[in-house]
């Protein structure tokens, strides 16, 4: 198992590129499967969850060709033509879904256009169960007739979906995307209330309207759709990964550096940009994207609370609190969204930071330095946060089941060492 090494202490100067967001690339794949005309997403992150949902898409009957891919990773990204004349497969097996809960953002379209679909359930991960229930129920207030049954989803709406109105009674980004795209090709008008914010979730209404359906209240907690015959081919660039701005915005900060970040949007991090600069954090825009570096007079601590957006978003928990653990004075970090999320906190003490968890808060003492230890990663964002604490570090870190980074930070290790960091993969045997 390959395993990250990296010699912490010194300073990152240079520019990383960001790549579209992997959040907002998964359910627009999934949007392939609405129309029979091709649909063309440019921007995409080269990373395992997007090929596994490249993957699970060809094995649904959707035609699927790069044509265009950015040498060095990020800001450009990759470009897919996706086009699903017909779909030849209702079942998104085990296999294929085991590997990215994302998967089942393939129910909503498949339903829809189809009347049919057959997915796994995806079930519990390192952070949390993350339970479909939502989506579920929302489907059934469109018409669809849900049966779980030998741990798969098996929804039928054989005359079509219906228009309804769905509250959310807790925000659902994943519900909110496979309701939006189920809701396009329903019959009347869908309401969706107490929908999620996030601008990933913008970026799907976004795509979905230039494929021809119709969506107002687009960025607000109340979206209408009024649903279409069909939907044609469009072109749709995706949006920067704002938490991937956030983990290098970090990695300056943290080391004392300075990075421009090519590409990305300062609209997209605004509560985690204010929580950088109240600790200390300079960010400027700049007409290339954002740049990044420490405030003379070191970092501060601050206290934060993860939140759906527009808040504070529990992506960049873990990499904040690594932050926060070379900061001056105390911080509390509350998560209210999801259970499990300090797995990374063992790890981050390993190295000598003073963390002390109480429920669903953790109190983080600033220490002068941190110390370089073997330390395993538990979750995608734990890992990152495993990373930048090494990088601050005295002496040689090394990062076990580093799988995890894969999914979501492309080129991690090309991207830091072309700004002077001392990082490595090893293969493993």
């Amino acid at each position: 198992m390959d395993r990250i090494l990296i010699q912490g202490g010194f300073p990152l100067t240079g520019t990383i590129p960001i790549g579209g967001a992997k959040n907002a690339a998964l359910p627009l794949m999934a949007a392939g499967l609405l129309t029979d005309e091709v649909l063309t997403l440019s921007n995409l992150p080269h990373l395992a969850d997007i090929s596994s949902m490249a993957n699970l898409l060809v094995e649904l009957g959707v035609d699927l060709g790069m044509n265009g891919h950015a040498p060095n990773g990020g800001h450009a990204g990759r470009t897919f033509d996706l086009s699903c004349p017909n779909i030849k497969a209702t079942t998104a097996p085990y296999d294929l879904v085991r590997k990215m809960r994302a998967s089942v953002l393939v129910l909503g379209p498949l339903v829809t256009r189809h009347g049919l679909a057959r997915v796994s359930l995806p079930g519990g991960c390192a952070i949390g169960t993350r339970p479909v229930d939502l989506h579920l129920k929302a489907l059934e207030q469109l018409g669809a007739e849900i049966e779980l049954t030998a741990g798969y989803i098996e929804a039928r709406a054989p005359q079509g979906l219906t228009g309804a109105k769905i509250i959310f009674p807790v925000v659902t980004v994943g519900g909110t995307e496979n309701i939006l795209m189920a809701a396009t090709l329903a019959r009347g008008e869908t309401v969706l209330a107490n929908a999620a914010r996030e601008p990933e979730v913008t970026d799907l209404a976004h795509c979905l309207v230039a494929m021809g359906a119709k969506i107002t209240g687009i960025g607000t907690d109340t979206l209408r759709i009024e649903g279409v015959d069909r939907l044609h081919g469009a072109h749709h660039t995706v949006v920067p990964d704002r938490i991937e701005t956030g983990s290098y915005a970090v990695a300056a900060a943290i080391t004392g550096g300075n990075l421009l970040l090519e590409g990305a949007r300062l609209d997209l991090i605004g509560a985690l940009a204010d929580t950088l600069r109240k600790a200390g954090v300079e960010i400027t825009e700049d007409p290339a994207g954002l740049r990044v570096s420490r405030i003379n007079g070191g970092l501060k601590g601050v206290d934060m609370m993860t939140e759906p957006y527009p808040g504070f978003p529990t992506d960049m928990q873990a990499q904040v609190m690594a932050l926060m653990a070379v900061a001056e004075g105390a911080s509390m970090i509350t998560e209210t969204i999801f259970e499990n999320r300090f797995m990374h906190v063992p790890e981050l003490c390993r190295m000598g930071a003073n963390i002390n968890v109480h429920g669903a808060s953790a109190i983080v003492r600033g220490v002068d330095s941190l110390s370089a230890a073997p330390v395993m990663a538990t979750d995608l964002r734990a890992s990152m946060s495993l990373v930048l604490a090494g990088l601050a570090a005295r002496g040689e870190t090394e990062i076990n089941r580093v799988y995890h980074l894969d999914r979501g930070y492309e080129r991690l290790e090309d991207k830091l060492s072309a700004c002077g960091a001392r990082i490595e993969r090893a293969k493993g045997a």
